[in-house]
């Protein structure tokens, strides 16, 4: 027989409990940004002059060095939760660009905002910043390499419904191949500090969409079958072969003279003997 009373007790605990660590985890959230955002603007200011220390970025913060390593066991994983926010903030960016073509039935128009919106990270106001981050983001150890968050992923999702309707018939490849050759472009202009011109997307942009619509390379023909050998003769079941002819010895020259070929045959350039 159940006890309603100690039910309704046990109902009571943990609804507070849960109230509580609701409350917990939106304070522990708010840490969290309040890192990220400081590591943020610490790289920003720094540039590629030095790498910022767990110091200045909790005193950017306002948190302290236990409140950091709470949520982060080095500064390796922060700059890999960093790079990670970054792509989110980046693909929510290239979304809403995307959702401002006038005619979505358009995949064309898509792809071209894409480009444009992922470029967007080459621009003066933000270059620097971007260059930074990814300059910190190479000192990233092997302990949290394997698990760091791929930029392009998030990319190469928002690519893959245009490419399907681009008639690609490996949407989720092409975008992703796509999405890794355009980041890979991002860091040639920031390490040039040049943006692309109107032609340079033009370009990138025909380039993503060969990738969507070039067919597939046809499958390349069988080598040719070598004759079988001639069977043998069904009557004997041997081939036949020429009979020997006897030998013949061939005449002698009548003097040595007569072998020698005549001087007329000598080649042009080679000396005659006296």
């Amino acid at each position: 027989m159940k006890n309603s009373i100690l039910d309704t007790e046990n109902d009571v605990a943990d609804r507070i409990a849960q109230r509580t660590l609701a409350k917990r985890e939106a304070g522990y959230a708010s840490e969290v940004r309040r890192l990220l955002d400081a590591a943020l603007e610490v790289m920003r200011q720094n540039g590629m002059a030095a790498r910022p220390r767990v110091a200045d970025i909790v005193a950017a913060a306002g948190l302290s060095n236990d409140a950091f390593y709470r949520h982060f066991p080095s500064k390796d994983a922060l700059v890999a939760a960093l790079l990670e926010d970054g792509a989110q903030r980046l693909a929510r960016y290239v979304a809403h660009q995307m959702s401002k073509e006038p005619d979505p039935k358009t995949p064309e128009g898509q792809v071209r905002r894409w480009v444009e919106g992922v470029l967007s990270q080459t621009r003066e106001e933000i270059a620097a910043t971007t260059l930074a981050v990814l300059w910190n983001g190479g000192s990233i150890g092997e302990t949290v390499a394997s698990g760091r968050h791929s930029a392009t992923a998030p990319l190469a999702t928002l690519l893959r419904d245009p490419f399907a309707r681009l008639g690609s018939p490996s949407p989720d490849l092409d975008a992703s191949l796509a999405a890794h050759a355009v980041v890979g472009k991002i860091s040639d202009y920031l390490w040039q500090r040049t943006t692309p011109t109107p032609a340079d997307l033009d370009q990138i942009t025909a380039f993503c969409l060969r990738a969507a619509t070039s067919a597939p390379p046809s499958p390349a023909p069988p080598s040719p079958t070598p004759p079988s050998p001639t069977p043998p003769s069904p009557t004997s079941g041997y081939h036949t072969l020429p009979a020997p002819q006897p030998h013949q010895p061939r005449p002698l020259p009548a003097s040595p003279q007569a072998a020698l070929p005549a001087a007329t045959s000598m080649p042009l350039g080679c000396g005659s003997f006296e």
